[in-house]
């Protein structure tokens, strides 16, 4: 009693405890106290105390149910441990304890979420297993299915599924799959598709959601179709649904790509006209000073910071990356490096890309030693040299005629156990081998370049 009644008070930890003590003191509980702990272990994403939890059951002769390992398996998935999720269905069967429907939707997706490559073979696999057990597959298991198809690139796929399902005399499409197939076919493009699958919606009286018109915004944006996309944001005031801080940044961030500064400004001003949705997120002010920045107007990008802190929005990595990345593009390094040494003194952790920009920055300056030694900064702060620091430091040597020193970092590159990308090619052919310099790598990238 005492390990349910700590679980059902969210103690999760002194429900372990418990759960142990019990054990030492062999004291019997009950399944009915044990499912409610794996399921608590399992929200928690504490998976070593689950499985624990779960070989003490075992040990200790407590019976498990059905429950029981449908939590695990869904522990185990979430955990991105499939095969061990695929073992359980084994044990069950030795326990006389027949998989259903959720066992199996669990393993899809788990698959779908959480596989590699082939990762939809497999959920296929279980698809017709649990069909040859006479299992029906629900909304959920196609639901499921088509997202992880769409996600998978493989529309046609996810269609045929999706023809499937509305063929079923007892399911029904909901919202959820048509929202994964116009999410699958905004990302291939096929936009026209997608806009007639929302027509299909309601002549079907399945209501469309803030997701899909979401989905809908950014396929168009994506596509360069902003005329397209603003039309499908009007259009959401008369189907009642109101737009979140996703649709406006969506339409903010598109607009700021392709120069139209006025509209996206317009359209921040108008969030504060929609309840429930804030305009005061830093992510949107972002996508703002991101837009100034690109087009060179500091003044546009210091009226944004102003409003932040007049409102109280504190800065963060995203919007110094974007201020250190536009002052770096300028020419402008030094004063790219007082951001930095602001940030840290904020409390805010410069990342990989932050110490790239500023790298690149002083490369491109041809300022070579103050980028080694920003290199060497970024190492004192925890941050290895990646393929990208090593990419535009040897570029750097490269285009100041430093070649011998340009393959010394190519090599340390490759001791360091780094792979080389396309992008490293490119710098050894253009920069190197068609400047006459044949670099000095024991052959490791010639079959590459």
């Amino acid at each position: 009693m005492l390990v349910l009644a700590y679980t059902k008070n969210s103690k999760v930890s002194l429900a372990v405890e418990a759960f142990d003590r019990a054990g030492n003191y062999r004291f019997g509980l009950s399944i009915l106290s044990c499912n409610p702990l794996l399921s608590a272990l399992v929200k928690k994403k504490d998976i070593g105390n689950t499985e624990n939890v779960y070989k003490e059951m075992i040990r200790r002769r407590i019976e498990p149910n059905l429950i029981t390992f449908n939590t695990m398996i869904n522990g185990l998935c979430k955990a991105g441990k499939l095969n061990k999720a695929g073992d359980l269905v084994e044990d069950m069967k030795a326990w006389g304890i027949s998989p259903s429907v959720i066992t199996y939707n669990t393993l899809i997706d788990g698959y779908c979420k959480m596989g590699k490559a082939g990762k939809m073979y497999k959920a296929d696999a279980l698809l017709k297993e649990m069909i040859s057990k006479n299992i029906v597959a629900n909304e959920v298991t196609f639901n499921i299915l088509i997202d992880g198809y769409c996600k998978d690139e493989n529309v046609v796929a996810a269609t045929k599924l999706f023809e499937e399902l509305k063929n079923r005399q007892d399911l029904v499409p909901s919202v959820i799959t048509y929202n994964s197939i116009i999410n699958g076919l905004c990302h291939q493009g096929e936009l026209d598709k997608a806009l007639s699958l929302q027509k299909e919606m309601l002549a079907s009286n399945v209501k469309p959601n803030v997701v899909t018109y979401n989905v809908l915004i950014d396929g168009f944006c994506k596509n360069g179709m902003l005329k397209e996309a603003h039309e499908v944001f009007d259009s959401m005031a008369g189907q009642g649904i109101t737009p979140t801080y996703i649709t406006y940044n969506t339409l903010i961030n598109a607009y700021c790509k392709d120069g139209e500064m006025q509209e996206a400004i317009h359209l921040h001003d108008s969030m504060s006209l929609v309840r429930d949705v804030r305009p005061d997120d830093v992510s949107t002010y972002n996508c703002l000073i991101s837009g100034f920045c690109r087009e060179g107007n500091k003044e546009g990008a210091s009226e944004i910071l102003d409003e932040m802190k007049e409102k109280g929005v504190r800065a963060d990595l995203i919007t110094y990356n974007i201020l250190i990345g536009a002052l770096c593009r300028e020419g402008e390094s030094r004063k790219a490096v007082k951001l930095l040494n602001e940030m840290l003194e904020i409390g805010l952790h410069p990342s990989h890309v932050t110490y790239n920009m500023l790298i690149d920055g002083y490369c491109r300056e041809g300022k070579l030693a103050t980028a080694l030694n920003m290199r060497t900064r970024m190492e004192k702060d925890g941050r290895k040299a990646n393929v990208v620091t090593y990419n535009v430091l040897i570029k750097g040597q490269c285009q100041k005629g430093k070649m011998q020193e340009a393959n010394g970092l190519l090599n340390e590159m490759l001791e360091k156990g780094l792979v080389p990308n396309r992008i490293t090619y490119d710098i050894i052919r253009d920069e190197m081998m068609e400047k006459g310099f044949v670099p000095d790598i024991d052959g490791h990238l010639y079959g590459g370049v």
